[in-house]
């Protein structure tokens, strides 16, 4: 078995600050006492005008100040969810200064959940450059993801880990499960989990159309329910390894989370609830707790028919007879639906009702359902006496994650989980060089740029969806979700797992996206812009999700296990990448589709122009776009062995670190964020500098980004240290494919070494932002 930092996954994570912006108020303690009284937040918003909308309702943050904190931003604008981000990130923060102290900064890190990322400054971008005005390029740079978990990294000064996690509703909690797995396996001390989403015209004309507003403050669970509430905020949970705290300061701590997906339908639940129940399942197993344990469950209950009905049946499924003992309620009741951040919220206030043994009711509850027949607490607070709570989270596309917490108190630990080998079994390559590794290869041995734009900036692929999707299956897709299906299913009949196979439903997949559905998001936005609700087209909007490409390929594919989608920039396909590797490794899954996918249009294009970052010459070396679809299928060395399938290459290790200044000024130049993360990528593979055959280089004609790779390069493998290891430079050739450019560069090494006796490779990856992640792999028939 391979070494890693800390492979005692005994370690128990604690929740040691907490902090949420929410209607109820601009601190946690506003949300707590309001989600315990039941005082509930949702009423007319007035930042909006929803005359034309089916409701005027949500839980909007009233009074919010400007964030003491600088972020990358044109001056006569702010973006609120940056705003909410940042207050809230700060109250939680409060009081950790020792903790942060003692381990360091470059051990502490962000993962940040968010379904709208920067919205408002897209919206303001694609306004104005309608207009026919130059709208500022700083706009455009706002609106990843990642763009915001690196603000706040920047304003809090740590160099850990910085990620995004895109998987709509279940960002949240999704977040808050990643990131007790960097701690567990010892990839950061401290870790800042949750999220934040903000109102827009847009994003209340996208439920609107999908008939999904309660006209009234949302009832969940209640037979008079007629929708959901809106609503907005930010919430964060300090998280930090027991090792580094002690148990004084400890608020709670997460015992585990599941994942899983539906795979049943881009908007709906799976009506029996065995997907949510999946996810429920193995939050208690990776708890190492059993049903009987639950004394709270804080349900992901919207107050939509299908939602609530799907998730009473999950909870059923997953507690058993328990389940009518066990009290369920509904936070969404109080402060309506905050989509990224509901999980975060909905933590906080799992964690409170543990510390002061509370059970919150459900507002506004109007009467039981015959589907919905659990015990939803209505209306008045209940004291409980327990040392467990489950938190839900359930999300468009089928993406489900829960998280168990265990009371302070309590001397409740993980069990250690077996550890497994993790091989790539399988792949595919999809860009315009044409299909699969070799005609990469053959492209890059050529030498000719792939790059055919009028200047030689953007390159472009086609992709073929027979006999994968049939016309009709694809006519409300776009371009993106149609090679991600196509990507996924070449690379799955590559590692001989046949769709439909039982192998193939316990087969989870991430996805990786640096600009996510572009095409999608501003076709729905520019509807709205010209004709308001009325101009929202329900066909388009459920498209606008980060996650709905994994939700597709997990529908079209019948993939049933643990599912997320990440979005890091241009280390977003690496970051799928390290994720499938720690859910494999831990055993929460046998195999996982890892797949990077982006495509350029003319917006992408125009927003790296307006940046400075294309070419202008063709041919001239300098930074180039490229579309790419890339999946590798990674699975349990054990797993591909009973198959008896060959592995392409073992993954061994990875690395993940920042360099992030405030103001979002790209800042790794010197590669300190490289270098530390390829540091950690060789020391938890167990081997040495020296041992590295092969570098695959982020090399792309970006000088800002070069410059830093290579300054770390010389320091990892000093040129008077012997010889060093071989560099591998494709998308100075082939582009770059942003978000795919480190599953790209994986699934060439896993090829390189595929045919090889022995090798070790280094694969790495940077976001424009200065986070940098690096995964070692090495030729399988080293380990026979």
């Amino acid at each position: 078995m391979n070494a890693t930092v800390n492979d005692g996954a005994v370690t128990r994570v604690a929740v040691v600050g907490v902090g949420a912006v929410t209607g109820l108020g601009p601190t946690a303690d506003d949300l707590w006492s309001g989600a315990r009284d039941g005082r509930v937040a949702i009423g007319p918003v007035q930042g909006l005008d929803l005359t034309d909308f089916s409701t005027k309702v949500g839980a909007e943050v009233r009074d919010l100040p400007e964030a003491g904190h600088r972020y990358l931003r044109p001056g006569d604008f702010r973006d609120r969810v940056f705003e909410l981000a940042l207050h809230a990130a700060d109250e939680a923060v409060a009081g950790t200064g020792a903790v942060v102290e003692a381990v360091g900064t470059e051990r502490c890190g962000v993962v940040y959940g968010t379904c709208n990322a920067g919205l408002l400054s897209g919206r303001e971008w694609l306004a104005r450059l309608d207009a026919g005005r130059d709208p500022d390029p700083r706009l455009a740079a706002m609106m990843p993801p990642q763009a915001q978990a690196e603000a706040i990294a920047g304003a809090l000064g740590w160099g850990g880990p910085v990620l995004s996690v895109n998987t709509a509703c279940a960002s949240g909690a999704n977040a808050i499960g990643w990131a007790t797995d960097l701690i567990r396996s010892g990839r950061a001390d401290v870790v800042l989990a949750g999220g934040a989403d903000a109102f827009s015209d847009v994003l209340y004309a996208g439920f609107h159309s999908l008939e999904a507003l309660s006209p009234v403050p949302a009832r969940p669970y209640s037979a008079e329910r007629q929708g959901l509430s809106l609503g907005e905020g930010a919430a964060f949970l300090v998280l930090a390894s027991e090792a580094v705290i002690g148990v004084q300061d400890v608020r709670a701590w997460v015992g585990g989370y599941g994942l899983s997906a539906d795979g049943y339908h881009p908007t709906a639940p799976r009506p029996d609830g065995s997907g949510a129940s999946r996810a429920i399942a193995q939050a208690l197993r990776t708890s190492g707790l059993v049903p009987e344990d639950v004394g709270y469950v804080n349900g992901h209950g919207t107050g939509t028919e299908k939602n609530d009905a799907a998730e009473t049946r999950a909870i059923r499924s997953a507690l058993g007879e328990h389940a009518d003992t066990v009290p369920v309620s509904s936070t969404k009741s109080v402060i309506g639906h905050l989509l990224g951040a509901a999980g975060a919220a909905e933590a906080v206030v799992t964690v409170r009702a543990l510390e002061e043994q509370v059970v919150p009711p459900t507002a506004s509850y109007s009467g039981a359902d015959p589907d919905c027949d659990l015990d939803y607490v209505p209306l008045d607070p209940r004291p409980m006496r327990s040392d467990v709570a489950v938190s839900n989270n359930f999300a468009f596309g089928g993406s489900n994650a829960s998280v168990a917490f265990v009371r302070a108190g309590s001397d409740h630990r993980p069990p250690r989980p077996q550890l497994h080998d993790v091989v790539v079994s399988g792949m595919a390559v999809l860009g315009p060089f044409g299909e699969g590794a070799e005609a990469a290869e053959a492209a890059v041995a050529e030498g000719a740029s792939v790059p055919e734009g009028p200047d030689g900036r953007v390159a472009t692929m086609e992709v073929d969806p027979e006999p994968y999707l049939t016309r009709k299956a694809r006519r409300r897709m776009d371009r993106m979700t149609v090679a991600a299906i196509v990507a996924a299913a070449k690379a799955m009949n590559d590692a001989g797992l046949e769709a439909g196979s039982e192998d193939a439903k316990q087969t989870g997949v991430i996805v990786g996206t640096s600009a996510g559905p572009v095409e999608s998001m501003a076709r729905f936005t520019r509807g709205v812009l010209c004709d308001g609700a009325a101009g929202a087209d329900p066909a388009v909007f459920p498209n606008t999700v980060y996650n709905q490409p994994a939700g597709q390929v997990a529908q079209h594919l019948h993939l049933h296990g643990p599912t997320s989608t990440v979005s890091v920039g241009h280390a977003s396909g690496a970051a799928a990448l390290l994720y499938g590797y720690e859910l494999i490794r831990t055993g929460r899954a046998s195999s996982i589709v890892c797949l990077a996918v982006d495509v350029i249009d003319e917006l992408v294009v125009k927003a790296y122009d307006d940046l400075g970052l294309l070419s202008h010459r063709s041919g001239d070396g300098r930074f180039a776009l490229a579309d790419a679809a890339v999946a590798v299928v990674l699975e349990s060395a054990s797993g591909a062995a009973a198959r008896r399938r060959r592995a392409l290459a073992e993954v061994t290790g990875y690395g993940c670190a920042s360099r992030v200044r405030p103001g979002g000024v790209p800042s790794d130049v010197r590669g300190s964020a490289t270098e530390r993360a390829s540091r950690q990528a060789i020391e938890t593979a167990g081997i040495e500098p020296g041992d590295v055959t092969d570098i695959w280089s982020v090399a792309c004609g970006l000088e800002m980004v070069d410059r830093g790779e290579r300054a770390a390069i010389d320091r990892l493998f000093p040129s008077s240290g012997g010889a060093r290891p071989r560099l591998h430079q494709p998308k100075t050739v082939l582009g770059e494919p942003t978000g795919a450019a480190g599953t790209l560069l994986a699934a060439l090494a896993a090829h390189d070494l595929a045919d090889r006796a022995a090798g070790v490779a280094l694969v790495n990856a940077v976001s424009l932002g200065g986070t940098a992640l690096s995964v070692v792999m090495r030729s399988d028939h080293d380990t026979e």
